[in-house]
């Protein structure tokens, strides 16, 4: 994916189950951020979409991505105005392409924390995580 934007600021390289794989970029974008997600290989589902998160952890060890902890939240804001809370992933034949802009973060702010895609699409209501289910790919955001 190219965009008119340069090089991102900070990249994650996305991996889990399967041939879960993929890359999601982050771009400054005024005063705030571009996120350009890249994602291949995910399962079969009911809906097709997956919660797609910034979460508060720098590690993707544990057990099902246990370290990645909760949703980035550092305003403690409840769900779904997490400042890690982004738009569902939509898969098509397991492959997936976000594109949204956000002013809950910049890039260098989530530097060091994990990107999160889980299972289940988010309901957007339940706490506190919007019953997105188990966690399936994991990568930590790290500085381009």
């Amino acid at each position: 994916m190219v965009l008119p934007l340069g090089k991102p600021e900070a990249v994650a390289c996305v991996s889990g189950e399967g041939k879960l794989r993929g890359c999601v970029k982050f771009y400054a974008a005024g005063c705030g951020c571009l996120v350009a997600a890249e994602i291949r290989g995910l399962p079969e589902s009911d809906t097709g979409f997956f919660a797609f998160h910034i979460h508060e952890g720098g590690d993707c060890g544990g057990t099902d991505f246990s370290d990645t902890g909760g949703h980035f939240n550092p305003e403690k804001q409840a769900h779904p105005r997490h400042t890690g809370d982004l738009p569902p992933l939509l898969s098509d034949h397991g492959t997936a392409t976000l594109l949204v802009q956000t002013g809950r973060f910049t890039p260098r702010e989530v530097i060091g924390r994990t990107v999160v895609i889980h299972q289940n699409p988010d309901d957007f209501h339940t706490q506190s995580a919007g019953n997105a289910g188990r966690k399936i790919a994991c990568g930590i955001i790290r500085r381009a």
